[in-house]
């Protein structure tokens, strides 16, 4: 607490009589509130500055697309239901195009040949997978979707449905239908890259369908066999997926 006697400016003698005789006034305020305050600095010294604005979540969900959920029959329901549609485009195309399909023969040579190069694409796109951290992201975004709703049996779909149907459309009809050449070669792998786009952030899974798709269709105008690349692309789903399939269990 503080005490204050009476103004010095003011003589006591002329201070009222009862002004006289009142006592010394007594502040009861605590002491610290008695010291002399600075001058208040300026806000920009004393406020906290705002935290930076989060993005939007629009942004968010374009830098970290959500994976969506699909159960084990969704999954097997709509390779079943794209392979008959893709299989239906081939018919029509056959039926109304003018087109003769790309020859296919049963061959062991051919048999062989498929076989080899389903290993040499599943090793390469292991390394990758392994190398290549942007189409390691793009995979796992496309297998989460597709293979972590199925059972390992189901492995054996994802191998023989896709390889029957979309080699039969993108090797034995378009390829035949543009010309057979590198032109023909290019517009059918690029068509197939584009079918595995699974969202419009997965542009490096494309890249790489589209890499695989020049590989088979140069191994069908080589060869002139529809068998290359139907076993080459079997044997890859399989052996991809396998193994993508037992890390996660």
């Amino acid at each position: 607490m503080g005490i204050y006697p009476p103004c010095p400016r003011t003589p006591s003698s002329l201070l009222h009589p009862r002004t006289r005789a009142r006592p010394p006034l007594v502040l009861l305020v605590p002491p610290v509130l008695l010291v002399p305050l600075s001058p208040c600095p300026p806000l920009s010294r004393t406020l906290p500055l705002p935290p930076p604005p989060s993005p939007p979540v629009e942004q968010q969900q374009k830098q970290e697309p959500e994976i969506p959920y699909l159960t084990r029959t969704q999954v097997l329901v709509a390779m079943g239901v794209t392979a008959i549609i893709l299989w239906i485009i081939a018919k029509l195309w056959l039926r109304f195009g003018n087109v003769a399909i790309f020859s296919w023969r049963w061959q062991e040579k051919d048999l062989l040949l498929g076989i080899a190069l389903g290993l040499i694409i599943t090793a390469v796109s292991g390394l990758a997978y392994r190398f290549w951290a942007a189409y390691r992201k793009s995979a796992d975004y496309y297998l989460e979707i597709v293979l972590k709703p199925l059972a390992l049996p189901d492995i054996i779909w994802l191998g023989l449905l896709p390889a029957l149907s979309e080699e039969l459309l993108f090797r034995g009809v378009m390829l035949p239908a543009l010309g057979g050449d590198h032109v023909a070669v290019i517009v059918s792998s690029l068509c197939f890259g584009v079918l595995h786009l699974s969202s419009p952030q997965q542009w490096t899974y494309v890249i790489w369908a589209t890499i695989v798709g020049l590989i088979l269709g140069y191994s069908a105008v080589i060869s002139g066999n529809l068998l290359v690349p139907i076993v080459a692309h079997m044997l890859t789903n399989l052996i991809s997926s396998y193994f993508w399939k037992i890390r996660r269990l």
